[in-house]
Formats: C-alpha cells, sequence, structure tokens
C-alpha cells in the first residue's frame, strides 16, 4: 500500500521536532515557592525538601539574586510565624515574616513579581485553615474576614498579587471586596480553585509547620474521587473575581487540569507540589530515574494538560533544561 501520511517525517532530526512541537515552555510561566520564616539570619535546608530553605526576611534576597540570574523572576511566598494563637493573629501584622520579606525583596529586585499565598493553616496554634467553631470545625464566614485582612496587609506591604488557599466559600469575593475598597483594583487574585484533600502535601506541612493539631482538612478541601464538583468550584471563583484559577497537586489531576482548561478563558494554573517534588529527588538520588529527564517530562505533562503556568520547586531546573535546549 502506497503511504501518502509519513508521520515519522516530524521526528527525523531536532530541527523539525522543535518546528513541530504542539506544547512549548518558556520561564515566564513559571512560579518558584519560597518558605519565609521570622527571625534574622536564617538560612536552614528543609529537612523534608531536598535543597529547599528556609530563609528569613533579611536572607530572602539571596535566594532571589539566585533565581533571577537563571531568569526565575516570579515566586510565591509562604510565611512561617514566630508567634501562632488560635485565629492566626501573625498573618496580618505588618512587622509579619512575609510583609518584611516582600519589602527586602522590592527594595533590593523590584522586577520581582511577588505573589503571596493567603491562608491560617502556618499561623494557627491549631494547624486549621481558618478560626473555629467550637473547638472542632472551621467557621466559614468568620475565616473570610481575617483572609481579607492578611491579603491587604501583603498588599500594603508590596505585593503583586494575592493567592488564597483556604477553600473556604466566598473568599474570592471577600479578598476582591476588601482590595477594591481600598483601591487596590490592579492587584490580580490567583484563587486555588480546585484544592484536593491530597497526600501529596506532606513534605510541605513539614517545611510550613502547618500540620492539622486534629483531624484534616477534609471538611473544606476537595474529595479526590471528584470531577465535576472542582469545574463547579472554577466557575465559582470566575464568578467571585479571581483573575487566574489553579489546580492542586498537578500530576495525579491531569484530567482536572485539561477539563479546566476547556472550562474558562482565565489563565489556569497548576502547583506541582512538595511530594511530586520529594518523589522525584528521591528515585533521582537512588539512581532510579534520570532527573533532569523526568524533570522535564513532568513539566511538559501539566503544559500538554492545558496548564497556562507552574508552580513548582524544580522552577530552577526547567529554566537551567530550557537554556540547554532539552525542553521548550
Amino acid at each position: 500500500m502506497e503511504m501518502l501520511c509519513r508521520s515519522r517525517r516530524l521526528r527525523t532530526n531536532e530541527a523539525i521536532r522543535e518546528l513541530s512541537r504542539e506544547t512549548r515552555i518558556s520561564k515566564q510561566s513559571l512560579i518558584y515557592p519560597m518558605f519565609v520564616r521570622e527571625g534574622s539570619g536564617i538560612k536552614e535546608e528543609i529537612p523534608s525538601l531536598y535543597n529547599q530553605y528556609h530563609y528569613s526576611p533579611d536572607t530572602i534576597c539571596e535566594a532571589i539574586e539566585e533565581l533571577v540570574k537563571v531568569g526565575i523572576t516570579k515566586i510565591l511566598l509562604f510565611g512561617i510565624p514566630a508567634h501562632k494563637d488560635e485565629i492566626g493573629s501573625s498573618a496580618w501584622q505588618d512587622d509579619g515574616a512575609v510583609q518584611q520579606a516582600i519589602r527586602e525583596i522590592k527594595k533590593n529586585f523590584p522586577q520581582v513579581y511577588c505573589i503571596t499565598d493567603v491562608c491560617m493553616c502556618e499561623y494557627t496554634s491549631h494547624g486549621h485553615c481558618g478560626v473555629l467553631c467550637e473547638t472542632t470545625t472551621v467557621d466559614n464566614d468568620k475565616t473570610l474576614e481575617l483572609l481579607a485582612k492578611t491579603a491587604l496587609s501583603h498588599v500594603h506591604a508590596g505585593a503583586d498579587m494575592v493567592a488564597p488557599s483556604d477553600m473556604m466559600d466566598g473568599r474570592v469575593l471577600a479578598i476582591r471586596k476588601a482590595l477594591d475598597s481600598e483601591g487596590y483594583t490592579h492587584i490580580p487574585i490567583m484563587a486555588y480553585s480546585a484544592k484536593y484533600a491530597s497526600a501529596f502535601y506532606g513534605p510541605f506541612r513539614d517545611a510550613a509547620g502547618s500540620a492539622p493539631s486534629f483531624g484534616d482538612r477534609r471538611s473544606y478541601q476537595m474529595d479526590i474521587h471528584n470531577r465535576k464538583e472542582a469545574l463547579k468550584e472554577i466557575d465559582s471563583d470566575v464568578l467571585e473575581g479571581a483573575d487566574i484559577v489553579m489546580v492542586k497537586p498537578a500530576l495525579s489531576y491531569l484530567d482536572i487540569i485539561y477539563q479546566a482548561s476547556q472550562r474558562t478563558n482565565l489563565p489556569l494554573a497548576a502547583y506541582s507540589v512538595s511530594g511530586e517534588y520529594a518523589m522525584i529527588e528521591a528515585a533521582a538520588k537512588a539512581d532510579l530515574v534520570d532527573r533532569d529527564r523526568i524533570i522535564g517530562e513532568t513539566a511538559v505533562s501539566i503544559f500538554r494538560a492545558g496548564a497556562d503556568i507552574l508552580i513548582t520547586y524544580h522552577a530552577k531546573e526547567i529554566a537551567r533544561l530550557i537554556d540547554q535546549g532539552k525542553i521548550g
């Protein structure tokens, strides 16, 4: 039989493979998560996250300089306070870890785009993402007030974008109203829209000291079995004024990323979380996988599924692979 279609013609060499590539990655679409701890002189490797560090506000610019050199200019900041209480009051203090870090970064690297995680779990003594009601469950509506207050404190300090990760109903609208009321109509909100109650968060909870002291977060984070609910959550956040929506985690939820990309015209972020990072690093350390290739393949899969933005602890490595022409 005569062959008119030979798909291999588009695979014969690197030049044609690059030319016909469907999924393309750029450094501009990467966000690097960072942990800032209240105090001074801190740069300590996180035991559960190889090559990831706790920084204090006065040392974080050392890491920022390294990021800028490889072309990563967008970060997501998580704060770790010295003091925790029932309502997480350290979250909105003017001299909090995140607020101080933003000022230092903006003073030294004004080109760096600072996104801040807005949640209560790192700040509350009980480790849940909001104010407790009857000591065992999170009071959704009372929590909204504190989330809005926290977001405002970040923006006052110079944050370029806020990212609520708590999964309380109505938090995007509450934050949007609070920002707009003070003239911050230009500040975008990246909503953790479909955030699943995942086992992949373990290393992060160790890094952020945010594990709940009792129970779990399944009453507010999403059931891992659900797909339609994720789309409903995305629709809700869009209606409330989100500017970017997010799916978290990434690898076990590529189907959700794909469907979300078909659902909305807003930019779609995916968060490749700590457990995903830790698995790759553990497998590479044991010489079970080619580290560079699996980092690249994982990133490509997330963008191929439909993500426009990738939040990843491997941002620096992906930037290097792009420079080397191994992905892109």
